[in-house]
């Protein structure tokens, strides 16, 4: 039997807050937050949250701030490269019906506003500029220490600390380390004030092929008063000191570099909409660059008392929007086995979570690479025809109701409650 009162959460991002918030509502168990940077990132542009995660926002009580936040358009609508629509479609009409959630684009930093304000409120204690060094089990317990001399002491460790895990590297798993995809993003967010009327009634994701890659506008607040753009290729690494979190260019030499750089890729591109991209990319005062690193399949996720979550274990690439989502879902179902078979030993629990998650996971980490596909480069001739083929899928998808069959949508409708979670059914 374990018997948790208080669990050490590493990392101080949406999965270590999300973990703390969770234990604290759903198991009664004291946590304790401490993160390595002096406050909390600003770190990254707009996330996307389907409804599998959309839905355990909710049932951590954070909808209604969320959604005065937010973006929840959630058509898809992909334009040619003469500037038409070649069709669009609901990402989460179906999941919508089935779990009453749709589609969250918020900028990462107002999701962690969120999240930072409910801790605050529950009196949950968060640590920064704690670095760790070192992590020991005995009697039961675990113990961490840090760079700065201090130490705390409790039943139970969660890595939240993201691809670069220090709990990973140090104490669970040190032979997995980050790989690089392939694909790195450009991206920025622009006040539509500075664009075409039409940007400000834009919904849901607005995606562009091009020869080198993908470019994609999306509204990510609720007012639409600012618009997320990413442009996402195949690339070799890029050359930086600092590829970790990506970094960002303000200089205006730096940014009008990258200008005349976009411009030779956006060149193709007609009509109005081809003239919107080419005025996106002109207004963008603040260019961030991200190359994108993900964890190979396998890894373990446990030892002793520790347990690794969301990127620490399972980084993806972003082209599923699952990122937040699989982080969420890790939490709540480690505290649905902590709440609901309290007799299980600590060995057991991660053993019942390791069985359910891993085939999830694998099948969430596939998707985001088989999506990452479209962002190789290509010949014109090529582009043409991935047009067409889009073109006719997206007009089969309406045409035959594909939508109300749950076609590529049945994974959003998970629900980690509806695990079963006992032993024997492993």
């Amino acid at each position: 039997m374990a018997i948790i009162s208080k669990v050490l959460i590493i990392g101080g991002g949406p999965a270590g807050i999300a973990a703390a918030l969770q234990f604290q509502k759903a198991n009664n168990i004291k946590p304790v937050v401490y993160e390595l940077r002096s406050e909390p990132t600003t770190l990254g542009g707009a996330l996307g949250i389907p409804s599998n995660g959309f839905r355990l926002l909710e049932r951590l009580g954070l909808l209604d701030e969320l959604l005065t936040r937010g973006s929840t358009g959630s058509e898809l609508a992909v334009h040619s490269v003469k500037g038409h629509v070649i069709g669009t479609m609901d990402m989460t009409g179906w999941s919508k019906e089935k779990t009453g959630f749709g589609y969250l684009r918020i900028r990462r930093a107002e999701l962690l506003e969120v999240l930072m304000n409910a801790v605050q409120k529950a009196a949950i204690p968060i640590h920064f500029n704690k670095k760790l060094v070192k992590i020991d089990e005995h009697d039961e317990l675990v113990t961490v220490t840090f760079a700065d001399g201090t130490s705390d002491t409790g039943d139970l460790l969660i890595g939240c600390d993201g691809i670069h895990s220090a709990v990973r590297t140090a104490y669970v798993d040190p032979d997995i380390v980050p790989e690089y995809s392939g694909i790195s993003n450009v991206f920025s967010i622009v006040p539509t004030v500075q664009l075409p009327p039409a940007a400000s009634t834009l919904q849901g994701i607005n995606a562009t092929l091009t020869t080198d890659g993908l470019l994609a506008l999306t509204p990510c607040t609720a007012s639409q008063d600012n618009i997320y753009w990413f442009f996402s290729r195949a690339v070799t690494m890029p050359d930086s000191n600092n590829t970790r979190d990506g970094w960002e260019q303000h200089g205006k030499k730096e940014v009008d570099d990258f200008k005349l750089t976009m411009a030779g890729y956006l060149k193709d591109l007609q009509g109005e909409w081809g003239d919107m991209l080419r005025q996106v990319v002109n207004q963008t005062s603040v260019v961030k660059f991200y190359p994108i690193f993900r964890l190979p399949l396998g890894g373990t996720w446990s030892k002793g008392r520790c347990l690794l979550i969301g990127d620490a274990a399972h980084a993806m690439q972003p082209h599923a929007s699952q990122g937040v989502s699989m982080a969420l879902e890790d939490v709540f179902l480690l505290s649905r086995i902590l709440r609901e078979k309290p007799e299980y030993s600590i060995a057991d629990t991660f053993h019942v979570y390791d069985e359910h998650r891993r085939p999830r996971v694998d099948e969430m980490v596939k998707t985001a690479e088989r999506n990452g596909g479209v962002r190789k480069q290509t010949s014109n001739w090529k582009l043409a025809m991935n047009e067409k083929l889009a073109t006719g899928a997206m007009w089969a998808y309406q045409a035959f109701g594909l939508e109300k069959l749950g076609l590529g949508q049945k994974p959003l409708a998970y629900d980690p409650e509806e695990e079963n979670l006992d032993l024997s059914k492993l």
